[in-house]
């Protein structure tokens, strides 16, 4: 289980606090920020791009895969329902990220089939394709 505190005091900078690192969630200037960190969505496909890459990499290490870099490139946009052909949403929106995977070693064709199958796998990618439940509370005041 992870657990993350943020703290916005001002403005769109918000301070995140994991178990051993302290890094900063801004907005870009033309938003209104400072532009002194990652945006969230930004943050939201660094999650699912390292997640796959780790998964992928323990894998190829497991089977003695040849693999020496993985670089991926991800990206994200809304586009309405309606226009998804494929999507179970009919109304508003959808969100579509899209993930460009490249591999360098001297992988066979086959090898690089499944590593992709296996990036799949990767727990953030499952989370975001599983139904998710927030529950936003407030705590009481010190």
């Amino acid at each position: 289980m992870a657990t993350i505190k943020v703290r916005n005091s001002e403005g769109y900078k918000s301070e995140i606090y994991s178990k051993s690192h302290m890094f900063f969630s801004d907005e870009p200037e033309d938003q209104g920020g400072t532009n002194e960190g990652a945006d969230p969505y930004e943050l939201l496909l660094s999650a699912l791009g390292s997640c796959k890459a780790v998964t992928m990499r323990m894998y190829a290490q497991r089977k003695d895969y040849p693999l020496n870099d993985i670089e991926i490139d991800l990206s994200n946009k809304k586009i309405h329902a309606e226009d998804c052909r494929d999507c179970e949403t009919k109304d508003g929106k959808v969100d579509i990220i899209d993930v460009s995977i490249k591999f360098t070693g001297d992988l066979s064709e086959e090898q690089i089939s499944r590593l992709l199958e296996i990036s799949k796998k990767c727990p953030v990618h499952k989370t975001l394709l599983s139904e998710i439940k927030i529950n936003t509370n407030k705590e009481p005041a010190l």
